[in-house]
């Protein structure tokens, strides 16, 4: 009898594997539904704009400046270039290709994969940017499981500490893999990191005064709102993925907020589901309690890695990782609809629930 497969509607593989996960938006955020974004009566119209970059749709709302949403989408595209793990001519991929060779790269790469290195030595074996030897084999829009055998193959390619960065000559740094096969994945860290140059981009390049910006799954707000109302964002239900309910609406002075969730990109396979979220400790997708975990933080670099480790760890760890951090907060929706939340979560979100 013919094995059966169904798959929820997604994103197509690149976007699965190197584009990290979010919940699908309403309005400017994605992961997290702005309903207020831009404010009321705020006394002047922002510019708004969208572009589709990292495989899906990002959004701006970009105060005192017409021009910015243009050059956002600009540094977009840019650093989808850089990037993506899925074109042969991005660096990720040109350093994943040569074979562990030292690789010359963007020094904005640099930047990222030296971050990034930093969160996995804090994470302890839950977030590791190496996954790409394990992730590039599951495809989750078609159905695609790996066996066992191919898994724990590439599991011995999972190293974050195999991974050097020198930046001797900044205008020429370079990315070496000590194990040729290892493969780099940014996906858990890129949007995060890329909304958070965005946001220096809007302070020293334009005029802008505040922004709201959405990057599939990333919201980062630059700036304070014309009116001097907080900045309101609606997190989505992950047991109405493909609607438009929410669990409640957060209201921040600024900072970021980032919504990873299970369900967003899945496969059913053999009477198995399998989602997108995986562990790099198995190569497995996380065995979890999490539905879905909104991380709010000045940082959205830091609210992102934060988001994919906090699924690995599972609730009972979660929130012990997150009061670690200063100004750091996060809200989770589990698999048995019921709902936590970390000890600064109310204090720094002044959270609503629908």
């Amino acid at each position: 009898m013919p094995r059966q497969t169904s798959r929820t509607p997604m994103l197509s593989r690149r976007g699965l594997l190197a584009g990290g996960a979010g919940l699908v938006m309403a309005a400017l955020a994605a992961g997290c539904s702005s309903q207020d974004a831009t404010g009321g009566d705020s006394g002047q119209e922002p510019a708004t704009s969208s572009t589709f970059a990292f495989d899906t749709y990002c959004t701006f709302t970009v105060y005192a400046d017409a021009t910015a949403p243009a050059l956002l989408a600009r540094e977009c595209a840019r650093y989808d270039g850089l990037f993506d793990l899925y074109s042969d001519e991005s660096d990720i991929a040109r350093v994943n290709a040569a074979g562990g060779a030292p690789t010359e790269v963007d020094p904005d790469t640099a930047d990222i994969v030296r971050q990034a290195l930093a969160w996995c030595e804090q994470a302890d074996g839950l977030f590791d940017i190496t996954i790409g030897a394990v992730s590039t084999l599951w495809d989750f829009e078609e159905g695609i499981r790996p066996d066992d055998d191919a898994i724990a193959e590439a599991l011995t390619h999972v190293g974050w500490r195999g991974v050097a960065v020198d930046d001797t000559d900044p205008e020429h740094p370079t990315i070496t893999l000590a194990d040729p096969l290892a493969k780099l994945d940014l996906g858990g860290i890129a949007k995060g990191y890329i909304a958070d140059r965005l946001c220096r981009t809007l302070g020293e390049e334009t005029s802008a005064t505040a922004a709201a910006l959405s990057l599939g799954g990333n919201i980062a707000y630059f700036g304070s709102k014309p009116d001097g109302s907080p900045w309101e964002t609606g997190i989505r239900d992950p047991n109405d993925p493909g609607g438009s309910t929410l669990v409640g609406t957060a209201s921040t002075s600024g900072g970021s907020l980032v919504t990873s969730g299970l369900y967003e990109r899945t496969f059913t396979l053999d009477g198995a589901t399998y989602w997108h979220i995986l562990d790099p400790r198995t190569g497995m997708p996380v065995e979890t309690d999490i539905a879905s975990v909104t991380v709010c933080c000045p940082s959205s670099t830091q609210a992102d890695a934060l988001s994919t480790t906090l699924f690995v760890a599972g609730s009972a760890r979660a929130s012990q990782l997150v009061d670690a951090y200063d100004d750091t907060a996060a809200y989770f929706v589990l698999r048995d609809d019921s709902t936590a939340e970390s000890s600064r979560w109310q204090d720094l979100t002044d959270f609503a629930a629908a």
